[in-house]
């Protein structure tokens, strides 16, 4: 199974992520091209970066020619516009700027921590900002969406941009206290973010990975200076956008993941935890540019995995001796039609010598109370034991051949070094009755399609 496995040491932004993931790709110079064409004015440039020894890429993208380094997201609230650093997080703006419509880039940013918000780790910015731009507006996420919209990407790319862009602006509403539609982007800020979260989005889908899995994430310590005065870290958004996804601070002073990280990672991350067994084929850097005694920078496995599969089960036991079979087997229908994994009877001897049939059934454990009930309903039996057990099994999947005698479905399993695959009984049924043929014909066909194939 095609494995990604970010680790997050780091914590993670937009810009880190993506050039972990770049450094994945095979065509890199077509995702370059991509990525050039899709907004006028902004430019993405893929630079070569070490860090504590570990070399990888910084993902620099300009606006108009200049390297947005402060903007990640450039979240704000209805007031002023929000700054999002990548790693040396301040998000300190003019405080009447959201008033008038526009921005004079007099911004104070006070970088007493360690992480620029979205561009990470980019701690050269103790000045006020001032490129020449004094009039930039601010978009909220209508007219971030209008943007996504207009790039000329797979639909599936701009489905996932918009989702994250989604969290970000329900984690910042909720942080605020405001309704979503009261968010604001700051326009340049933005257009830097829109083009960090859809070069990962269009990395992602180039890699077509079969499961990622993120590691625990490192969201710093310290505080944060902002517009609404001096934050904790992780900020609350951040904190919002981490819910019931494993992350611990450290010694390491500064916001370490941003929002836009943040968001990205519980938007695409699987699973959470330590590195699964897998057969590394390679790692990707992408670095910030800021110095740690850390390596700063998120890594990129890519890699194989072998799936294997463990689950917590219940067994649900009962000897039945006074119920036909028929009165069994649809007993046995109800039960699968209940939510059961399994069914089966077997015949044993119960004491005096009398014939009857153990009556086995599965099911999860937050099912076992309705299964329960269903077999002293549907069973002629007083009573049900129940076993807790794990079993382990193969990933199944399907697939569809075609046979002389239409379509049959092919039932597959694989894990531990295991490929099974079978017809689908019910298909080959269907199959047999229409064409007035045997069900071994049909079987057989249905066999030699899926070899073939």
């Amino acid at each position: 199974m095609k494995t990604l496995y970010l680790e997050c040491n780091m914590g993670a932004a937009g810009d880190m992520l993506m050039g972990a993931l770049y450094e994945l790709l095979e065509d890199k110079a077509g995702f370059l091209n991509t990525m050039n064409r899709l907004i006028p004015g902004v430019a993405v440039e893929a630079r070569a970066a070490v860090t504590c020894g570990i070399r990888g890429t910084h993902m620099a993208v300009t606006v108009h020619g200049e390297e947005e380094h402060s903007h990640d997201a450039a979240l704000g609230a209805a007031g002023p516009a929000v700054h999002e650093h990548s790693h040396t997080p301040v998000h300190e703006t003019a405080h009447d700027e959201a008033h008038h419509g526009h921005h004079d880039h007099a911004e104070t940013h006070d970088h007493d921590h360690a992480h620029e918000h979205g561009h990470p780790h980019d701690h050269a910015h103790d000045h006020e900002h001032d490129h020449g731009h004094h009039h930039h507006h601010h978009s909220g996420p209508a007219d971030i969406d209008a943007i996504l919209n207009g790039l000329d990407v797979p639909e599936q790319v701009r489905a996932d941009a918009k989702a994250v862009y989604a969290r970000i602006a329900d984690a910042e509403a909720k942080a605020h206290g405001v309704p979503v539609e009261q968010i604001h982007f700051h326009e340049v800020g933005a257009l830097d973010a829109v083009a960090d979260v859809t070069g990962v989005c269009l990395a992602l889908h180039l890699l077509q990975p079969e499961r990622i899995v993120v590691s625990p994430i490192h969201v710093g310590s310290g505080q944060v200076r902002c517009a609404h005065g001096v934050m904790p870290v992780p900020a609350p958004a951040t904190a919002s956008l981490l819910a019931g996804i494993p992350s611990y601070s450290g010694d390491i002073r500064g916001e370490l993941c941003t929002p836009t990280g943040a968001a990205l990672l519980a938007h695409f991350g699987q699973s959470f935890g330590p590195q699964p067994m897998m057969t590394v084929h390679q790692v990707g850097s992408g670095c910030g540019t800021k110095e740690f005694p850390a390596a700063n920078c998120v890594r990129a496995f890519w890699g194989e995995t072998e799936e294997v599969s463990r689950e917590v089960v219940s067994e649900l036991c009962c000897h039945i001796d006074d119920m036909t079979a028929e009165a069994l087997a649809f007993a046995a229908e109800r039960l699968m039609e209940a939510g059961a994994l399994d069914v089966s009877t077997s015949p044993i001897v119960m004491k005096k010598g009398r014939a009857a049939a153990a009556l086995t059934v599965l099911c999860r454990p937050e099912d076992e109370t309705r299964i329960a009930e269903t077999v002293l309903r549907e069973t002629s039996t007083l009573g049900v034991r129940v076993h807790p057990c794990a079993r382990y099994t193969l990933t199944p999947s399907a697939r569809q051949v075609e046979t002389p005698y239409g379509k049959v479905a092919i039932k597959c399993g694989d894990g531990f070094g295991i490929h099974r695959e079978k017809p689908e009984y019910r298909d080959v049924a269907d199959a047999a009755r229409k064409a007035g043929v045997s069900f071994q014909q049909v079987w057989e066909a249905a066999l030699s399609a899926a070899k073939e194939d």
